[in-house]
C-alpha cells in the first residue's frame, strides 16, 4: 500500500469549522425525538447487515458488525470528512496549490490558506445537506475509525427526507442503510480492495505536479462559485445527491461514499491529466461505478418482505429526483454531480446485466482480485468483461461485434 500523507498544505479543520458556522441544522426536532431518531438509525444499520448477507450471497458479509457506526447532524459529517480528506487527499491538494503558495509572502500565504480552506467549507456545507448515508473505508487509515471503516448516517437529512415525501421513517432508514452496508460488505469481500484504490489515487499527483496545476484551482474555483451563487441570491437549491436519490436508473442514489473516493469530477480531471494518469483515472471511475451499481442493485432486490412500503419510496423517489430546476441542475454540473449520477447509473446496468445471465454466485467472482475488476469500457460492455474473466476468453477470440458496440463518447 502506498501511503500519500504529509503535512497538510490547507487546514481541513478549518474547512469543516467554516462548514458548521454556515450550514442550517435541518428540521426541529426535540432532545427526545432526536434520540429517538438515533435510536432507529442505529437499529436499522446493523439489522440491515443480514439482508445485505442474503442478497449479495457472500460469505464476508456474514454477521459483519466490525465498523464504527456514528449517527451524526451535518456539522458531523463535515468534520468526519475532513478527516478523511486531510489524510487521503492532502497530497493531490499540495500538488496543485504548493506552487501558487510558496510564491506568496508569509502574510499573503496565511491568507490564502484560509480563504481556501473557506471556499472548500462552503462545498463542505452545501454537501452535508444532501448525503444521506456514507461508508468512509479509509478512515481508518488516518486512526479515525474501527478497522472495518466507518458508516456514517445523517439524521437531519434522512428526517427531511422522510417528512417531505410523507415516508414512513423506518422502512426509509433501512432503505438508506442496505445501501451503506453493501459498500461495507464490498471491501470485507475484498481486502485488497482500499489499499489497490489508494495506490491508484497516489499516482494522480505526480501528474497534477508534472503540469495539470490547474486541476486543482479550476475544480475548487467551480465548486465555490457555484455555492457562492446559491447563497447570494438567497436561493436553497432543491435536495440533491443523495438525499434527491433512489435506486431506479432514472434517479439517484442514497449514498455519499464517492465524496471520498471520487472526489474529482471525471471531465474536468481527464482534461488536465497526461495519457498515463488518464487510464488511472479511468480505471477509478470503472471500479466507483461498479461499487454504486452494486449497491443500487441490492436496494433493488428488496421487497415488500423486507420494506414493506418499498414501492412508495421509490415512486415518490423518482418524482422527486425528476422535478429539479434549472438552478438546482447548475449546482450539480457545477460540483460533477451529474457525472456522479450517471456513473451510479452504468455501475447498475453492468450488474443487472451480469446477474441476470449468469448469477450472482458468478457475478460475485469480481471480489477475488484487482485483475477481476471491470474497466471503464467494460462497465459499458458488460459482455467484454463476461468473455474476459467468466469465460477466460481473450479480446482476439471475441466476435467483432462485442467490442465496439456500446462504448460511450470519451471512452473508445
Amino acid at each position: 500500500m502506498v501511503g500519500i500523507m504529509t503535512e497538510n498544505i490547507i487546514s481541513w479543520k478549518a474547512a469543516a469549522s467554516a462548514a458548521a458556522r454556515v450550514t442550517p441544522a435541518g428540521p426541529k426536532l426535540s432532545a427526545r425525538e432526536a434520540g429517538r431518531v438515533v435510536e432507529s438509525v442505529r437499529y436499522n444499520a446493523t439489522a440491515s447487515v443480514d439482508h445485505v448477507h442474503r442478497i449479495t450471497q457472500l460469505d464476508a458479509a456474514e454477521n459483519l458488525h466490525d465498523s464504527q457506526v456514528l449517527v451524526v447532524d451535518r456539522a458531523g459529517w463535515s468534520r468526519a470528512n475532513a478527516q478523511t480528506f486531510s489524510h487521503l487527499l492532502n497530497e493531490l491538494v499540495r500538488a496543485g496549490l504548493q506552487e501558487k503558495f510558496d510564491d506568496m509572502g508569509s502574510v499573503d500565504r496565511k491568507v490564502a490558506e484560509m480563504g481556501t480552506a473557506v471556499e472548500l467549507g462552503g462545498v463542505l456545507s452545501f454537501l452535508s445537506s444532501k448525503v444521506l448515508g456514507q461508508y468512509d473505508p479509509f478512515a481508518a487509515l488516518g486512526g479515525f475509525g474501527a478497522p472495518g471503516g466507518r458508516l456514517l448516517l445523517v439524521a437531519p437529512n434522512l428526517v427531511m427526507i422522510e417528512r417531505e415525501l410523507n415516508l414512513e421513517p423506518e422502512d426509509f432508514r433501512l432503505w438508506v442503510c442496505l445501501h451503506e452496508q453493501t459498500h461495507r460488505v464490498q471491501f470485507a469481500a475484498a481486502p485488497w480492495l482500499r489499499g489497490h484504490m489508494i495506490d491508484l489515487m497516489s499516482r494522480l499527483p505526480e501528474s497534477v505536479a508534472g503540469g495539470g496545476k490547474e486541476m486543482v484551482d479550476r475544480l475548487i474555483e467551480g465548486a465555490t462559485e457555484a455555492v457562492r451563487t446559491a447563497r447570494k441570491k438567497g436561493e436553497t437549491p432543491a435536495v440533491g445527491t443523495a438525499a434527491d436519490g433512489e435506486n431506479s436508473e432514472d434517479g439517484e442514489t442514497a449514498t455519499g461514499t464517492d465524496a471520498v473516493l471520487n472526489p474529482v469530477p471525471k471531465n474536468r480531471m481527464t482534461a488536465l491529466l497526461d495519457e498515463e494518469s488518464a487510464a488511472v483515472f479511468s480505471r477509478l471511475t470503472g471500479i466507483m461505478s461498479l461499487m454504486e451499481g452494486h449497491a443500487n442493485v441490492v436496494m433493488d432486490a428488496v421487497d415488500a418482505e423486507i420494506v414493506p412500503t418499498v414501492k412508495t419510496i421509490r415512486r415518490r423517489f423518482e418524482t422527486r429526483g425528476r422535478n429539479r430546476g434549472a438552478f438546482d441542475t447548475m449546482i450539480r454540473k457545477a460540483l460533477g454531480m451529474d457525472i456522479k449520477m450517471r456513473q451510479y447509473r452504468d455501475g447498475q446496468r453492468f450488474v443487472r446485466h451480469v446477474v441476470d445471465e449468469r448469477g450472482m454466485a458468478q457475478f460475485n467472482r469480481i471480489w477475488e482480485g484487482p485483475d477481476n475488476l471491470p474497466s471503464e469500457l467494460e462497465i459499458h460492455n458488460p459482455r467484454l468483461w463476461i468473455d474476459r474473466v467468466l469465460d477466460g476468453r481473450a479480446a482476439s477470440d471475441r466476435p467483432a461485434d462485442t467490442t465496439d458496440d456500446d462504448r460511450p463518447e470519451g471512452v473508445r
